[in-house]
């Protein structure tokens, strides 16, 4: 009698947020500890040990990477995708792009929908430079650290004023492409999960998620912000276990 074919085992490919690295998996990895899973957490172009881009990238230029880095890393099926906020608007474009056959889809406080600028971020970053300059004249450089720390905090452009110039287009370029218009054309079965207290994707933007991705689940954390895939790791894990069989 002929033996039946071994199953293959699946992958899980993790894809961290903006300025993140594969580190911020750290709690996944150990939820999973055992499972009959391999799991991938790569560094982003631009993140960790990965070097920057040579030019600005899209969101279109951080899903090839990922179509390239699952063709030379020879992933095979069942691929489970799971991507936290810049990497959830990744996974998202890569999902759509249907270049990687993708078996089931995990968004984290996933980023992807565009909001109006609020003033307080548009004069947060118009005043990252005029700021220095005004924090340099006579009588207020001795305030000069704590001044951009208090700028900074107040108008929360933290990663905007730390990127380097590619990184900081780059940031501009995914940010301004909203991704509401493909999200009723993503196939893949999509389990969402976030808090109601966070403040840099917040829930409405996963409810919007969950009507227009047509097989979608959305898990609701109460009291929880925007690092999700951290602080919710077991529960997380316990969905991709059951789903991984």
């Amino acid at each position: 009698m002929p033996s039946s074919p071994t199953k293959k085992k699946p992958t899980l490919l993790c894809l961290h947020g903006w300025g993140g690295s594969s580190e911020s998996f750290t709690e996944l990895r150990a939820a999973l500890k055992g499972a009959n899973v391999t799991i991938l957490t790569p560094d982003l172009p631009g993140f960790g040990t990965e070097k920057e881009p040579r030019r600005p990238w899209t969101v279109n230029d951080y899903a090839g990477w990922v179509e390239k880095f699952v063709t030379q890393k020879k992933v095979t099926s069942p691929l489970y995708l799971l991507g936290h906020s810049h990497g959830g608007r990744i996974a998202l474009k890569v999902a759509y792009r249907g270049k990687v056959k993708i078996k089931h889809l995990y968004l984290c406080a996933a980023a992807g929908i565009r909001h109006k600028q609020t003033l307080k971020r548009t004069l947060g970053i118009a005043l990252a430079k005029p700021g220095k300059l005004l924090l340099s004249l006579p009588g207020l450089r001795q305030l000069d650290t704590l001044g951009k720390k208090t700028l900074y905090k107040v108008f929360r452009v933290h990663d905007y004023e730390q990127a380097s110039p590619v990184m900081r287009q780059t940031m501009v370029n995914v940010t301004r492409e909203d991704l509401r218009e493909i999200l009723p054309l993503i196939k893949v079965p999509t389990d969402l999960f976030w808090g109601t207290n966070d403040t840099m994707t917040p829930l409405s933007d996963g409810k919007v998620m969950e009507q227009r991705i047509k097989k979608s689940t959305l898990h609701v954390f109460p009291g929880v912000r925007h690092r999700i895939h951290r602080d919710k790791a077991k529960e997380i894990a316990a969905i991709v276990k059951e789903q991984i069989g």
